[in-house]
């Protein structure tokens, strides 16, 4: 495991966020200041269930990670990991204030500090564009690695439509095809369960099944 230390001392991999504080005001402005319904309406597709042990690659601040928590209860196994040191200190502050135990370490998603098949949900939201498309497909990889089998990957990313706004302005540089966030989910070996429109700007889910039987 890197520690924060080492984390800091080295040079940060391409699309890693340090500003954590002006992130979260950022987002906020954004979603007009409702942030946790927007993280909720990205996280449904995924359909979380009490008890279902959830990993968030890329978890930012955090807020995905709490209201998966809300969703599978306190009894129930909850990670969040992330590159970037302060977007890490900032969501175990976020989640200490929302007394929820919430396991939030350093990594990065193409290397997973978790044992194989080890997460019922494994949960990636509007952090593969700032990836180089090399690092999205072994974050994936990895992803499917630690889900258990028949395990679920949910996959929320901007797609390139004529999207207009500040939002699109600050993720146009990473946008993907649509039918890239397939052919991702279903290259790592997963089975595409469900995919369409979040609803919400020009966001794009796609939810994989890792397959029961087999690798």
């Amino acid at each position: 495991m890197t520690t924060a230390t080492e984390s800091s001392a080295a040079p940060s991999p391409p699309g890693v966020i340090h500003w954590a504080a002006r992130y979260d005001i950022l987002v906020s402005l954004l979603t007009f200041g409702r942030e946790r319904s927007f993280r909720e309406r990205l996280l449904a597709p995924a359909r979380l269930e009490p008890g279902e042990s959830v990993l968030d690659i890329g978890c930012g601040t955090g807020t995905l990670a709490i209201a998966a928590k809300r969703k599978v209860g306190a009894s129930a196994l909850v990670c969040g990991i992330d590159p970037s040191p302060e977007m890490i200190a900032r969501a175990r502050r976020k989640a200490s204030r929302a007394r929820m135990d919430i396991a939030f370490e350093i990594a990065q998603a193409e290397s997973l500090p978790f044992p194989d098949a080890r997460f019922d949900v494994v949960t990636s939201t509007v952090m593969l564009h700032h990836l180089r498309r090399a690092a999205r497909v072994q974050a994936v990889i990895e992803a499917r690695r630690v889900l258990k089998p028949g395990g679920r990957l949910l996959v929320v990313d901007f797609v390139r439509q004529a999207g207009k706004g500040l939002h699109a302005h600050f993720h146009r540089h990473g946008r993907v095809d649509p039918r890239d966030l397939i052919a991702l989910v279903t290259d790592a070996g997963m089975n595409v369960i469900d995919s369409g429109a979040t609803g919400q700007w020009e966001l794009q889910f796609v939810v994989g099944s890792r397959m029961a039987h087999g690798s």
